[in-house]
């Protein structure tokens, strides 16, 4: 028997068998947790995120459909979107706990820099096809997702889904390193001060901060990653290269082409942080 008696009361200790299920647990509260507020953002914040994409194409803002058809892609997103952030959140909470078993309170904002970058990596092999057929459509609204779906397959193959794959992880990689750890640091920082665990609002109020805050930083990658979307195959803007693109952003249209969309870009990725992470946090807490 594995325990101890002491005053006839046996205590067993914890099992391999206890820590399997933990884990499952956990992974199945990552995964739920994760797709539920990815879909719950996605949805939600759809006419914000149609608005960025048209400001970045290049024909312009009202050329790409002004405020005609804001919810065109929208079966795309919807398709996407769970999987997307499930994947996310399972990566990112399994590398966080296998790097932060022995890592020191120094390295802990590493950790999670290194635990978001794999969870985009991982993440955007589902995004970036959702992506592709969402802003085309979104730029071209008199058009359906399904035949922006069969015209990429037709014209570039299944290549062509994952344009942009390349500037998409090196836009997210980026935004991760500053909106994870910040967001981390904000409740644990708030956590100290109050005494107590975070309350799933307070977690939200942070993620919201700390996604604006990256999302302003990361608006000109993901102004490349757009136009290179958006572009027509063949064209030097299709073969992916970030840093002509931006040259060719700034020569055009300068500073403010590189930010443009910055400030859809900011509110829906704070309001998105609030729902999204805050919902995360609900639903993995309720799970666990």
């Amino acid at each position: 028997m594995n325990g101890s008696a002491w005053n006839g009361i046996v205590e067993f200790a914890p099992t391999e068998l206890d820590a399997c299920n933990m884990e499952r647990r956990e992974f199945t509260a990552s995964l739920v947790a994760g797709g539920c507020a990815g879909m719950c953002v996605d949805l939600t914040l759809f006419p914000l995120d149609t608005v960025k994409t048209r400001l970045q194409s290049q024909q312009g803002f009202y050329k790409a459909g002004g405020f005609r058809g804001i919810y065109a892609g929208v079966p795309s997103a919807a398709v996407g979107s769970f999987p997307n952030a499930a994947a996310f959140f399972v990566t990112y909470e399994t590398a966080k706990s296998l790097l932060g078993v022995s890592t020191a309170p120094y390295m802990v904002p590493v950790t999670h820099m290194v635990a978001a970058s794999l969870g985009e990596i991982v993440a955007c092999l589902i995004r970036v096809p959702t992506e592709v057929v969402k802003q085309r459509t979104q730029a071209c609204p008199s058009s359906s997702s399904y035949r922006q779906l069969v015209n990429t397959l037709r014209e570039e193959g299944f290549r062509g889904l994952y344009r942009g794959y390349r500037s998409t992880v090196l836009r997210e990689i980026p935004f991760s390193l500053v909106q994870f750890p910040l967001w981390e640091y904000l409740k644990s920082l708030w956590s100290w001060r109050q005494g107590h665990a975070l309350y799933s609002w307070q977690s939200a109020v942070c993620g919201a901060f700390a996604g604006g805050v990256a999302a302003f930083v990361t608006t000109p990658l993901d102004v490349a990653k757009t136009r290179i979307m958006l572009a027509k195959a063949g064209t030097r803007t299709a073969s992916g290269n970030i840093p002509v693109v931006l040259c060719e952003v700034w020569r055009s249209r300068g500073l403010r082409g590189l930010f443009a969309g910055s400030v859809p870009r900011m509110t829906s990725i704070s309001m998105g942080g609030f729902i999204f992470l805050g919902a995360y946090e609900k639903v993995r807490s309720l799970l666990l």
